[in-house]
């Protein structure tokens, strides 16, 4: 991190413990915030700022929580892409319900997000794929995502081979990768205060499509 960002948090980090979150964000739009909060991060110098804990669940209801990179933002949700078949996908396709969590502990924020989830189109899918580097979707390509792997030697064989079938040519998307979107029904704010007097601040999807607040105890 640089000077100049080391200033950024601690100035943002003192603006947030003091004056919290405002009464005025109770009328924003809840995704319009998330991006202004996740741009204060990224200004700030934090590391992969878009990485978020994305939980799922079996239709039994047994959960799992890992790290990916949230690549979408937009007012239909969050975007996020893997391999159709991993571990997360198939519990996505079977159970379509999400959570999100993403922490910038330097700044004292987290925001939740909870929502349905479907997959995005081939035509978006694909265009980010194209904005990946070639050792990305190489890798896209050979990686049998979540299925056991005998050795390294084993991937480093199907990525040689991958890379040996599209010499010469671009590195097509796969028919098994691409997007999911969260459409988010609940997003909370939170932001750390002196004596974990903490704000939050949550809004809930109406009917109507709009959105209802209310501010929570800490």
């Amino acid at each position: 991190m640089s000077l100049k960002s080391s200033i950024k948090t601690v100035l943002t980090l003192g603006q947030g413990v003091v004056t919290g979150i405002p009464e005025a964000a109770a009328d924003a739009d809840p995704i319009e915030l998330f991006r202004s909060w996740l741009e204060t991060a990224v200004e700030a110098g934090i590391h992969e700022a878009n990485a978020i804990a994305l939980a799922t669940a079996t239709p039994e209801g047994a959960p799992s929580v890992r790290m990916v990179l949230l690549k979408g933002i937009d007012e239909r949700g969050f975007v996020f892409y893997t391999n159709y078949e991993s571990r997360k996908a198939s519990e996505l396709d079977a159970n379509p319900k999400a959570a999100l969590c993403v922490h910038w502990a330097v700044l004292e924020r987290q925001i939740r997000v909870n929502g349905t989830v479907s997959r995005v189109s081939e035509a978006e899918s694909a265009a980010y794929f194209e904005t990946r580097g070639r050792g990305s979707r190489v890798g896209a390509w050979a990686s049998l995502q979540s299925r056991p792997l005998p050795d390294r030697e084993e991937l480093e064989a199907r990525v040689r081979e991958v890379r040996e079938r599209f010499e010469g040519s671009d590195v097509s998307l796969p028919p098994f990768w691409g997007g999911y979107r969260i459409e988010p029904t609940a997003i909370e704010f939170w932001q750390g205060k002196a004596d974990r007097l903490h704000d939050r601040l949550v809004f809930t999807r109406e009917a109507t499509g709009g959105w209802s607040t209310q501010r929570l105890y800490p």
